[in-house]
């Protein structure tokens, strides 16, 4: 497209199915290990893995949604509305929140709590894609930071797909330890809405609506960059965990 064929702004619609179709098309739910976890062919120590090395995700959201409070200037409404996430990650008070229920689920897939709390088994790749999501959120504007958070757009049915998955394929694992899933459907729900309000809102000219789209696909990247480290360890290398030997995985 010429530049003098670049639209002002796409409508509210067009730019939606933009994100939309950008976004569908790269979610980390297409690569070959979360098919895998999907098909109930992942094993026990492949799992265990997995919720081993998205635990120090789970500890980035809470710093970088600091970072968005932080941007957030006079709009002390959406501070109010935004920092609910903070509070849903980290709890109002010690033992709540979902930090506190992803350790729950390292317990129901037979994994040591304080191991996975140290952070110590966490693949280098791994860590260092969690903390370029940090980093893209401290250098980004406002509106860009809350544009990469909208991979949440699709993340209630994926939950909703992985309770099923695991429930079928996983009986090994605690029922009681799903509860983060089961909480993630619906407030993954009203996050993804809060978040595409404020986009539609201020994504004002096409070059914003552009920007907004490019962060949505750097964020599917770097979901996809952990499941790549993931792959590579632990499938095709089969790397045993700390502790671990080859022989006594299963």
């Amino acid at each position: 497209m010429r530049d003098h064929d670049v639209p002002v702004s796409l409508s509210e619609q067009a730019f939606v199915e933009w994100l939309t179709r950008e976004g569908q098309c790269r979610y980390h739910d297409h690569h070959p290990f979360h098919q895998l976890m999907h098909a109930g062919k992942l094993t026990k120590f492949q799992l265990q893995q997995w919720v081993l090395n998205r635990y120090y995700y789970q500890t980035r959201l809470p710093i970088k949604d600091a970072l968005i409070l932080a941007k957030s200037g006079l709009d002390v409404s959406f501070r109010r509305q935004w920092i609910e996430r903070i509070h849903q990650q980290d709890g109002k008070q010690e033992g709540e929140g979902g930090l506190t229920l992803w350790l729950g689920l390292a317990e129901g897939v037979g994994l040591d709590v304080e191991e996975v709390r140290s952070c110590k088994g966490v693949l280098p790749g791994v860590r260092m894609a969690c903390d370029h999501y940090v980093e893209l959120v401290r250098e980004m504007s406002l509106l860009e930071a809350v544009a990469l958070s909208l991979t949440e757009l699709f993340a209630p049915d994926l939950m909703s797909k992985r309770i099923a998955v695991w429930e079928e394929h996983y009986p090994w694992v605690d029922q009681k330890a799903l509860v983060y899933f089961r909480t993630r459907v619906s407030r993954a729900s009203l996050d993804c809405k809060e978040a595409l309000e404020f986009v539609l809102t201020h994504a004002t000219t096409y070059d914003l609506q552009e920007r907004c789209v490019k962060a949505l696909i750097a964020k599917t990247q770097i979901l996809w960059h952990l499941l790549d480290c993931l792959s590579l360890a632990y499938i095709h290398q089969g790397l045993p965990a700390q502790g671990d030997s080859l022989d006594s995985r299963e």
